[in-house]
């Protein structure tokens, strides 16, 4: 047992760990400043928010003493679940009009959102579907196999409708499918059907969608309506300057300017109080992340283990660079959450159980048995 134990702790990725730690805890800190102005207090959120990353951080634990290929014994059983999650959430869901997409779910006293689980199952679930598959992944038949398995969860969330949260499916699930050796060739027809596309779908927009790009070229055409977020992130973010206005004393974030600030614009929050260096501190501890994260899926003991790795990698990344994107503009804003730091608990929850999955496959990375 001591001979195991060694192994465990020499595979064991503390440095991971001790940066989704302070990730965490700076979250916390900065959902308390950005939630400090609102009518119903600063505790009630920065408590929920404490609950669940305590209770993700138990979730991570038990996961890396589990061994990872069970999960792809039940890959079909999952991949079910999360399809039916989607399908209830068509049937029973909320939040066209608080958020513009019925995306949420009710049981009991638990409100969450499924599509954020999804990901996490769908990344299982493709993964050993690749694994599987592997030795014919370039055959167009098996290809097709692939991509309706990876496809059908896409249109059940596009239908919510949720533009953003089908885009990190996409972008994951093209990377995993890179990773995986795909020929380049099936990319490049994937880019020229993208291409045909937009005209096709250009013209197929109503006004209101039309109007919605031209806004994200230039927020100042609708200041007061659909520009208005960026308009004020903007200015947030750079009245920051170098070293910021101080924490709890941006002037944006504070008075109210700031629309949608403890989640999707929680970035605008760092960059106005915290300044330069704050958003440089958490893009380094991101890029850090980033860093432990492939390192573990470049060591991974199989392929399975590798790409659930891989996926959940591009996963997060594609969260930080369209969140930071869209705070200052050079992305469409489309409610995609900063990871760690934006405020809610499912998406607390799976961020953290996705780096246990991610160490569970560090820790057997040289056959280490349980």
């Amino acid at each position: 047992m001591s001979k195991i134990d060694k192994k465990f702790w020499k595979r064991f990725d503390f440095t991971l760990v001790a940066t989704v730690l302070v990730l965490s805890v700076f979250g916390v800190i900065i959902v308390r400043s950005a939630t400090m102005s609102l009518a119903e207090g600063s505790s009630r959120y920065v408590n929920r928010q404490l609950l669940s990353m305590f209770l993700g951080i138990v979730i991570m634990i038990f996961l890396i003493f589990i061994d990872y290929e069970i999960y792809g014994n039940f890959y079909i059983p999952i991949y079910v679940v999360c399809n039916l999650m989607l399908v209830a959430v068509l049937l029973f869901g909320f939040g066209e009009s608080q958020w513009g997409a019925r995306s949420w779910i009710e049981i009991g006293p638990i409100t969450f959102q499924p599509s954020e689980v999804v990901k996490f199952g769908l990344i299982i679930s493709l993964a050993k579907f690749i694994d599987k598959n592997k030795a014919e992944l370039n055959s167009p038949l098996t290809l097709l196999k692939i991509l309706a398995f990876a496809g059908f969860p896409i249109v059940l969330i596009m239908l919510q409708p949720d533009f953003g949260t089908s885009m990190v499916f996409i972008f994951f699930i093209m990377v995993m499918l890179f990773i995986s050796g795909l020929d380049m060739k099936y990319f490049l027809i994937f880019i020229a059907i993208g291409i045909i596309m937009v005209p096709i779908l250009a013209m197929t927009l109503d006004d209101y969608q039309i109007n919605r790009i031209q806004v994200f070229l230039d927020p100042s055409l609708d200041p007061q309506g659909a520009g208005y977020q960026v308009i004020q992130s903007k200015i947030a973010i750079g009245s920051g300057l170098v070293y910021g206005r101080g924490l709890f004393q941006g002037v944006q974030n504070q008075y109210g300017f700031l629309p949608a600030k403890e989640t999707d614009f929680i970035f605008a929050v760092i960059g106005e109080e915290l300044g330069f260096f704050g958003g440089m501190f958490l893009i380094f501890l991101y890029a850090f992340l980033m860093y432990r994260l492939i390192k573990i899926a470049k060591n991974a003991l199989d392929m399975f283990g590798s790409l659930i790795v891989v996926g959940i990698t591009a996963m997060m990344f594609f969260h930080i660079f369209e969140n930071i994107g869209m705070t200052i503009g050079l992305t469409p804003v489309t409610g995609i959450p900063l990871p760690f730091i934006s405020y809610g608990g499912t998406f607390m929850l799976i961020n953290m159980i996705s780096i246990g999955l991610a160490l569970s496959v560090a820790v057997k990375r040289e056959g280490l048995e349980f």
